[in-house]
């Protein structure tokens, strides 16, 4: 089979997986590009991405554009004469970029394309109680998330299942299909295929803070599948009042129960036993937490530190 020269455009550890896959196929690494390292944390330490640790650790050489469209990070890149760029979880690329290489640039897109375009396709499709999902290779045009397929692969989703998950068991998968889309450009044995014109394709918007209240007014299976889709990152969240201060309770897991029981949509229950949430058709039963300024923990510990709780807020 055909080696291609490939250029790897990603950054986090979802990329990491697709970039370790190419490097142990028979296709040559002759670049990778991923974003600057940063300061985070209070000592302001520099982090590097997953891909660029990973890159580095294998002596793949490491480009860090602050601008993609730089000119001398833009030359640098034709230079190296790559047959294709892969692009798994990075930024918007310009034209001029992803028009370079002979064969085209494809992305990795962990949904079954035109479902779930967008930042955050694992989420929403948790969120929404989907019953599969899949990743999908397709070539990058001006358009975000709608260029030609390449190939697609479905997977199930669990019905306990939450994000972190599915997005674990979706990146392998995801790593395997970027080495079959490479060995099939490589054998010119894929069609690709414009995506289905679909009148209206469910989105996957970039999730931001005020997206993951808990609304409790929801019904019970709606809430459970909401905190399931959040989960373990970004984490959804109610309020509790303490003591007439209000606190920040996230919740990573938990059961639910569809029951009439004429309570008020965000009420509780709680004792040193159970802790039961009102949703509008039933109850939910949160079992791993964790309380502003506090530590991630079960139920049981949870209980036995902190009783004294007066309502959620809506």
């Amino acid at each position: 089979m055909k080696s291609l020269k490939v250029i790897f455009f990603g950054t986090p550890e979802f990329a990491k997986t697709s970039l370790q896959a190419i490097h142990q196929s028979q296709h040559k690494i002759v670049g990778v590009v991923t974003v600057a390292d940063k300061a985070s944390g209070r000592g302001q330490k520099i982090h590097e991405s997953p891909v660029k640790t990973f890159a580095v650790e294998n002596h793949l050489p490491v480009f860090q554009p602050e601008k993609l469209r730089n000119p001398e990070f833009l030359k640098s890149i034709k230079d190296l004469d790559a047959d294709v760029f892969v692009v798994v979880a990075f930024r918007m690329m310009p034209k001029v970029l992803f028009e370079m290489p002979k064969l085209g640039t494809f992305n990795l897109h962990a949904s079954l394309l035109p479902d779930y375009r967008g930042a955050a396709p694992i989420n929403y499709a948790v969120i929404n109680g989907e019953k599969k999902t899949g990743a999908t290779t397709f070539f990058i045009n001006e358009k975000i998330d709608e260029g030609n397929i390449l190939l697609q692969q479905e997977i199930e989703i669990s019905p306990e299942e939450n994000a972190g998950e599915l997005h674990d068991r979706l990146m392998e998968m995801g790593a395997k299909l970027v080495v079959e889309t490479l060995d099939g450009l490589a054998e010119n044995s894929i069609e690709e295929k414009p995506q289905p014109d679909v009148e209206h394709p469910k989105n996957a918007f970039k999730i931001f803070k005020e997206d993951t209240r808990i609304d409790w007014t929801k019904d019970a299976e709606t809430v459970h599948n909401f905190i399931r889709g959040m989960s373990p990152y970004p984490c959804a969240f109610t309020t509790l009042k303490i003591g007439g201060d209000e606190k920040i309770l996230k919740i990573y897991k938990g059961k639910f129960e569809v029951l009439p029981h004429g309570k008020t949509a965000g009420s509780i229950e709680i004792d040193k036993h159970s802790f039961k949430i009102f949703a509008k058709n039933g109850i939910y039963y949160p079992e791993e937490l964790q309380l502003e300024g506090k530590k991630r923990m079960n139920l049981k510990d949870f209980l036995n530190g902190f009783r004294q709780f007066d309502t959620i807020s809506r």
